[in-house]
Order: C-alpha cells, then sequence, then structure tokens
C-alpha cells in the first residue's frame, strides 16, 4: 500500500517508524499481577517519591519518559517532541512531569484511549518528516483517578461487579525514522557494546499506520460501566480499519482493547459480529491481561490511561519482539466522561483508536 490517507479514517506510513524505547513503570497491584516480569519498575508504595497522589503520577509519568529514552540510547535533547496526557484536570501530571524534562512538550487527552493517541500523534510526526525521533508516554494513578471522577479513598463506597480498576502505572515509546534508528544502535553500541537493548539483533518493531477513531455515544450513563460506555467505539474504529486496508480479524495475530474488561469485551465481540467481523480468535483486552481478578479482586478488570501503555510497553511488545506475534492491532479505548457531565446525568460517550505494530526482521 503506498499512499498515505487510507479509506474513511485511516493512515498508512510509508516509511517504517521504528519503536526505540520503551518503559513500563507501574504500582505495588500491578506488580503483583501476571506481567510483573515485564514491567521496568515496581514502586510497593504507589508514591515515586512523591508528596501526594497528583505528585506521585507526575514522578511516575516522568521515570517512565526517562528509562525509555535511556533504553534506547538516547538522551532527552535528542527527542524533538513529547506526546503525553493523563485523566487530571488540566493534564496535571504530565505537563508537571514534562516541566523537569528539555524537550517540546504536546499534551493530548483521549481518556483511558490516551496511550493511542499519543502513540499515533508521535508515529505520524516522524512519518511526515517533522521529527526524527519524538516520545509518546501515558499515565494514571489508581488514588489520584478516584479522588477526582469516583470517591475518596477515605469515603470507602463499595465497588460494583462492572467497575473497572484504575491502574497505577506510565507506559512510555520513543519512536524514530532510519536515520534515528542508526544514531540508537551506534550510541547503543558504543556504550554497552554490540546489540544492546530489548531486541534481538537485527529485528525492530514498526508502527506502520493506523485508524482514528471518531466519538461515538450510545446513551450510556453508568460511570461504573466503563466498559459498556467504550465497547462501541472500539467496534466501530475496528470495522473501519478492517474495511479501510481490505482485512479481516485473521490479518492479526492479535487484535488487542486497551481496558474493556470482562463486561465491555464481550460487548465488543458482539458488536464486531453485528459488523460482520468474527474476533474472538484473535480478541484480548489490555485490563484483562494485567489483573488476576481471582486474586487481586478488580471485578471486570483494570482501566486507566496506564492499563494499556504499561501493557504495550512490557507485554505486547515483548511478544512481538520475541516472534510469538507477527503483527497485532492495538486498539486503546476512552470513556470521554467529566466529574461535573456524569454527575450531570448526561451519557458517557466513547473513543478508540487502532495502531498497527508490525515485527521486522533482517534490519540491517
Amino acid at each position: 500500500m503506498s499512499e498515505k490517507i487510507v479509506g474513511a479514517q485511516s493512515v498508512c506510513f510509508t516509511e517504517d517508524v521504528y519503536v526505540l524505547g520503551r518503559a513500563a513503570v507501574v504500582g505495588k497491584k500491578e506488580g503483583e499481577g501476571p506481567l510483573r516480569s515485564f514491567f521496568d519498575v515496581i514502586d510497593d508504595t504507589d508514591m515515586f517519591g512523591g508528596e501526594n497522589w497528583n505528585d506521585a503520577e507526575s514522578r511516575m509519568m516522568q521515570l517512565a519518559a526517562a528509562r525509555a529514552i535511556k533504553k534506547a540510547g538516547l538522551t532527552p535533547k535528542q527527542i524533538r517532541m513529547l506526546f503525553a496526557g493523563d485523566l487530571l484536570g488540566q493534564l496535571l501530571a504530565s505537563s508537571f512531569g514534562a516541566g523537569e524534562l528539555p524537550i517540546p512538550f504536546l499534551g493530548v487527552y483521549g481518556a483511558c484511549s490516551t496511550m493511542g493517541e499519543s502513540l499515533l500523534l508521535a508515529s505520524m510526526m516522524v512519518a511526515g518528516g517533522f521529527a526524527d525521533c519524538t516520545e509518546a508516554v501515558t499515565s494514571s494513578h489508581f488514588a489520584s483517578a478516584e479522588k477526582e471522577f469516583r470517591f475518596p479513598l477515605g469515603y470507602g463506597n463499595q465497588r460494583p461487579l462492572a467497575a473497572t480498576w484504575t491502574v497505577t502505572g506510565s507506559g512510555a515509546l520513543v519512536v524514530g525514522n532510519r536515520t534515528a534508528l542508526e544514531r540508537c544502535r551506534a550510541q547503543r553500541e558504543e556504550k554497552t557494546g554490540p546489540h544492546a537493548g530489548s531486541a534481538k539483533s537485527g529485528v525492530e518493531v514498526v508502527i506502520a499506520g493506523g485508524t482514528v477513531g471518531r466519538v461515538t455515544d450510545f446513551g450510556v450513563k453508568d460511570k461504573a460501566n466503563m466498559g459498556a460506555c467504550m465497547a462501541p467505539a472500539a467496534s466501530k474504529v475496528v470495522a473501519t480499519h478492517l474495511r479501510d486496508f481490505h482485512r479481516t480479524p485473521e490479518d492479526y495475530d492479535k487484535i488487542i482493547t486497551g481496558d474493556l474488561g470482562a463486561v465491555g469485551a464481550k460487548i465488543f465481540a458482539d458488536l464486531m459480529g453485528q459488523e460482520g467481523y468474527r474476533v474472538e480468535p484473535v480478541q484480548d483486552d489490555c485490563g484483562l491481561l494485567i489483573y488476576d481478578n481471582e486474586l487481586q479482586d478488580t471485578h471486570s478488570g483494570g482501566s486507566g490511561c496506564g492499563c494499556s501503555a504499561v501493557t504495550l510497553a512490557g507485554y505486547l511488545l515483548d511478544k512481538l519482539y520475541e516472534g510469538e506475534w507477527k503483527r497485532i492491532l492495538f486498539v486503546p479505548t476512552g470513556a470521554l466522561l467529566s466529574p461535573v457531565s456524569a454527575n450531570e446525568g448526561s451519557s458517557i460517550p466513547g473513543v478508540a483508536h487502532a495502531i498497527i505494530l508490525e515485527r521486522r526482521e533482517g534490519v540491517a
């Protein structure tokens, strides 16, 4: 496919955009889950050296961004642009965290779909020739999100079974063009010898393109059931993506939604069936992967900006680098509510974005 503009809502990168570095930083509960071996940093205090919950999230985001840059073999001044977002008002965690990094900052908000939005924008900047190297980072913190969107922790409210647990975590990806890739390789080898980093020699992961989602509102008003709010947006963007690229679900080893949880994942599969696609054989969800519900009692699973971000930066990319998967569709999902809109009885629209990640072998 040679055209950059594809179908109704999609883009295809005619020049490869490489994943140069990645980092996943999480809290105690996430570090006790089934993906613990894929995380770079686990803080058992959930504070990350901060003075309060908002400060903790800012420090967590800053740590993930800096760690991904270091693993790429680069310095912060070599990153052309930083795309970052979180769940808090005025992107509090991202803006305060980015203030400590000498990188031009672009704040983005897509609720729990923010990692998809930031990564797609960062990759488009590289693919379009506006930057040789950019970074996407997203964070959420259970305590800061609960305080802003639900109830203070001290209130001790009972959570319904459809509710998901906001992930305390921040995921970061550094992406760049071929020139940046060669520079990363040279700088890593200068410091640590040949084949440093997480990728095997000659194996790279690229962002090949994606589909920008539309805001979709099915009239759901239950802010404790984020999966039901987001599933319609996920099904719409995946169905559009498949039509735009003339593909079927079987063209992907996995189609992985962001944080629909147990309730939303089932709705997503049903809605995809109505679109004419059977996704169950390749379907998975970051919110179901990150926790062991039988042991950790998270009800419907995980959610929050950090859920899909840390799962991608750790587990999903490992599967691509190791060769278990060749191509995946990463579909972070977001519920676009605010504390005001939900309390006023407004319905909760959703949005989702689909990103193609592919394993490439023999990249000299």
